[in-house]
């Protein structure tokens, strides 16, 4: 593929899409998987060469900015797709069988989830504040209708609240990239950057970008919309919500804080971001706690867990912190969203068999999947920092850059955050693997979850194990154009 990598990783699943909405879903079944495969190897590829030679560029068209498109991708970048492509993977595997099953219309919801992951990849590898702005629209309007698809009420009001408030977060952030471009006459992130200081209208332009990114990525106390969606989304919606779109937010936020803004990020403002991260990493946990519902508590989960990003922040304005930040902020972006996903999916399957996911009603439910709800252990495992999970690496890796620093308050966070997330996978395990109520099974006979349901949260869950034994390869990887101070 070559240089074509790069933006066939952004045309292959648009292109798909369009594929599937011409000769309709029933027709081509095969076609949104194969446009997967094809995507995925793309992605590949693309890694291969960041890993190789280093950054890549692609100018559309042969066009170079202003008056043409960059893509762009480095180290971090590289990651994210490679994880986006995991995830997309399983999600398209999954679908098929969960829709047929529920009686969800799959010739609505393969061009919206086609179109979701172009806009992810084209989020990851866009080179300019306009086009983020774009592909970050284009998440927001195939999200809602992705949530709605649950068809019940709850479900129509949680999409609603959700494009309400991403809307709002949108013009938000177009009104700092508004500023921007008065300020410098250009949207290129590093052009922006050299030329912006650290002035006034930087210092604003940061904030009303930072905000709207905040509401996207549902970072506390901006989360609102979160649960809802979560929770009254079918299955591959949630899994992907959480694992890449909430995720798209906080990557864009550390980009643009390192590489655009980054002689406006001082220590006190570093303090104020780790402190919503912090906030948000006890405030997800203890509300997780408190859910009678499975799928509840792995979208306040995701409260806690985005918090951790925001560490890094702070940390990378202490020098001895710094590096190990870098690395385990960027590879808990990983582990987070395969662990994630491998959970929404495993809830779908409980979802799918006994028709809810209250936590009381889950007793006995262990001999009947008990592949999901291995899927669900090593997933929190991975969630907890447990050793050999990627989870385990990047949490140690936050954990030596704030010891490294003398940080002990962020130390503090980072120990009973996984503490806390212990106290709610352990109350959900509990209840899967209790007895079951006398009578239970001839009151309600689980339902069998087809093979390829049943193993692809497994397989996702296995895969942290894999990264957190080899873990050179993708550190290594980040060091293709870090940050100055970070690499």
């Amino acid at each position: 593929m070559g240089a074509l990598s790069l933006p066939l990783a952004f045309f292959l699943p648009l292109l798909t899409a369009l594929a599937v909405f011409l000769l309709r879903a029933r027709r081509a079944p095969w076609l949104p998987l194969l446009g997967g495969a094809a995507t995925a190897a793309a992605v590949a590829d693309l890694i291969g060469q960041v890993a190789r030679e280093g950054p890549q560029v692609y100018h559309l068209g042969g066009w170079a900015p202003p008056l043409g498109i960059e893509l762009y991708a480095d180290g971090l970048a590289a990651l994210m797709l490679g994880m986006g492509a995991l995830v997309a993977l399983a999600v398209t595997a999954y679908s098929g069988a969960y829709l047929r099953g529920q009686g969800h219309d799959a010739e609505l919801f393969w061009p919206l989830w086609l179109v979701q992951w172009a806009a992810l990849n084209g989020a990851f590898l866009a080179a300019d504040l306009f086009n983020l702005y774009v592909m970050l629209e284009l998440l927001t309007l195939t999200a809602a209708p992705l949530v709605a698809m649950g068809g019940e009420r709850a479900a129509l009001a949680a999409a609603l609240r959700y494009l309400l408030l991403a809307l709002l977060g949108s013009l938000v952030y177009l009104l700092g990239v508004a500023l921007i471009y008065g300020a410098t006459g250009t949207l290129h992130l590093r052009e922006a950057g050299a030329l912006l200081g650290d002035g006034p209208a930087a210092a604003l332009a940061a904030g009303l970008i930072s905000a709207g990114l905040l509401v996207k990525a549902a970072v506390f106390p901006l989360h609102i919309w979160l649960m809802p969606a979560h929770s009254a989304a079918p299955a591959p919606a949630s899994a992907a919500l959480s694992a890449l779109v909430a995720k798209a937010g906080a990557y864009l936020l550390l980009r643009l804080w390192l590489w655009t803004f980054p002689a406006l990020l001082s220590v006190p403002l570093g303090w104020l971001l780790g402190g919503l991260g912090a906030a948000g990493v006890v405030y997800g946990s203890l509300q997780a706690l408190r859910q009678t519902r499975l799928k509840p508590v792995i979208a306040y989960s995701t409260v806690a867990q985005l918090g951790y990003l925001l560490l890094l922040l702070p940390l990378a304005t202490v020098a001895g912190a710094a590096p190990h930040a870098w690395q385990g902020a960027a590879y808990h972006a990983l582990a987070h969203g395969l662990a994630k996903a491998a959970a929404f999916l495993a809830a779908g399957n409980v979802l799918y068999s006994l028709g809810h996911d209250r936590l009381a009603g889950l007793h006995g439910l262990t001999p009947y999947l008990s592949g999901s709800v291995l899927a669900l252990g090593l997933a929190f495992a991975s969630l907890m920092g447990l050793p050999p999970t990627a989870g385990f690496l990047a949490k140690w890796e936050l954990l030596r850059g704030a010891l490294g620093g003398g940080q002990w308050g962020w130390a503090a966070v980072i120990v009973g955050g996984g503490l806390l997330t212990a106290g709610y996978a352990f109350r959900v395990l509990a209840a899967a693997h209790a007895a079951s109520p006398p009578g239970y099974s001839e009151i309600r006979p689980p339902r069998r979850v087809p093979p390829v349901m049943a193993w692809t949260p497994l397989l996702l869950a296995l895969a942290l194990y894999l990264l957190g034994l080899s873990a050179v390869p993708a550190l290594g990887l980040l060091e293709q154009g870090a940050p100055e101070g970070l690499g």
